[in-house]
Formats: structure tokens, C-alpha cells, sequence
């Protein structure tokens, strides 16, 4: 019978480097350099897109801050203003209570009747944000005032409002109707 050490053919191997070590400890190959380049550009291309889409982000974040902004901003004026058109078309209605007011009447009960409709009105215009313009400016102010009548006088110094015939207001600020008035010219 023959021993097992015979049967099993026997394997030798050459002396000398192994190829695995010596490509691990040789130079770089012109391929891997090559390789590592283009590693490198990827990275730096990919590192620019990066910072560029962030400042894209960035820019867009604040675009939309500021949209969003003068939304809210454009919606107040909307509302705040938004009664501005009802308040002037209630002017002349306020106006003729004025003028009726300044009538005499003899029914006392029917004066006091239409006194107590005009402060109601009056009052619940100004809660809207109704202002009057001051009568006790003496000097005519083309923003706030419409000359209906100039009187050439002596009397009284140039540019003095000598009568207002209809009141000017304000609405919250904002000139709403400019008082109409009779101004004294000095010529």
C-alpha cells in the first residue's frame, strides 16, 4: 500500500517577491495617478456645486423672506385701507347732517333727533379711523386745502382762510378729502 505523502502531488512554489507586495511597494503607476487626478477634480467640481447650490438655497430663503414680508405688509395696507372707499362715499352724508344741523327748526325733539344721528355717524366714522382737518389752521396749505374762492383784501394778511365751506378730513393718517375754502389774496 502506498503512504498517503505520495498520493498528494506536491506544490512549489518559486522564490522571489510576491506580485501583490511589490505593486503595494513599487511606484505609482501612471494609471492610479491618472485615477487620483480625476478623484481630485471630481471633488472639487462636486465641493463648487455644493457651495453654489447653498448660496442658491441662501438666496432663495431670503427672496422668499422678503416676499412673504411685503405680503403681509401689502395685505395690512389692503385692510387698513380697505373702508376707505365706504368712508368717503359716507362724506356727503356726514355733510348734510352738518348743513341740516346749522338750520334752525322749531320742532326742538327733531333737532335733538338729527344731532344724536350725526354724532352716531361722526363717532363711529372716526372709530374707522376718520380725522378731521384742523379748521384752526389760518394759513391756506394746498395740501390740505382746495381754494373754491380767492378775495382780493386788505383786511386780513395774504393766504389766510377767511371761511371753510366744506370740512377736509384725514383717513388714519392719509389725506382723505382736502377741506374746501375761501382764502384771502393780498395783490
Amino acid at each position: 500500500m502506498e503512504s498517503q505523502n505520495e498520493s498528494t502531488p506536491s506544490v512549489s512554489y518559486a522564490a522571489g517577491p510576491d506580485p501583490v507586495e511589490q505593486a503595494h511597494h513599487s511606484a505609482p503607476s501612471s494609471e492610479l495617478i491618472a485615477s487620483l487626478k480625476e478623484v481630485t477634480a471630481d471633488r472639487e467640481r462636486i465641493s463648487r456645486e455644493k457651495s453654489e447650490l447653498q448660496d442658491l438655497l441662501q438666496r432663495r430663503q431670503a427672496e422668499f423672506e422678503n416676499f412673504r414680508r411685503r405680503n403681509e405688509r401689502e395685505r395690512g395696507e389692503l385692510l387698513e385701507f380697505a373702508s376707505m372707499d365706504t368712508v368717503k362715499a359716507l362724506l356727503p352724508v356726514l355733510d348734510d347732517f352738518e348743513r341740516a344741523l346749522k338750520v334752525e327748526s322749531s320742532d326742538t325733539e327733531y333737532a335733538r333727533g338729527m344731532e344724536l344721528i350725526y354724532q352716531r355717524l361722526y363717532e363711529g366714522l372716526k372709530k374707522l379711523g376718520l380725522e378731521p382737518i384742523s379748521a384752526e389752521v389760518p394759513l391756506f396749505n394746498p395740501h390740505i386745502h382746495h381754494a373754491v374762492e380767492m378775495v382780493d383784501t386788505k383786511d386780513h394778511p395774504d393766504q389766510t382762510i377767511l371761511e371753510e365751506y366744506q370740512r377736509g378730513y384725514y383717513f388714519k393718517g392719509r389725506l382723505l378729502r382736502p377741506a374746501m375754502v375761501k382764502v384771502a389774496v393780498n395783490q
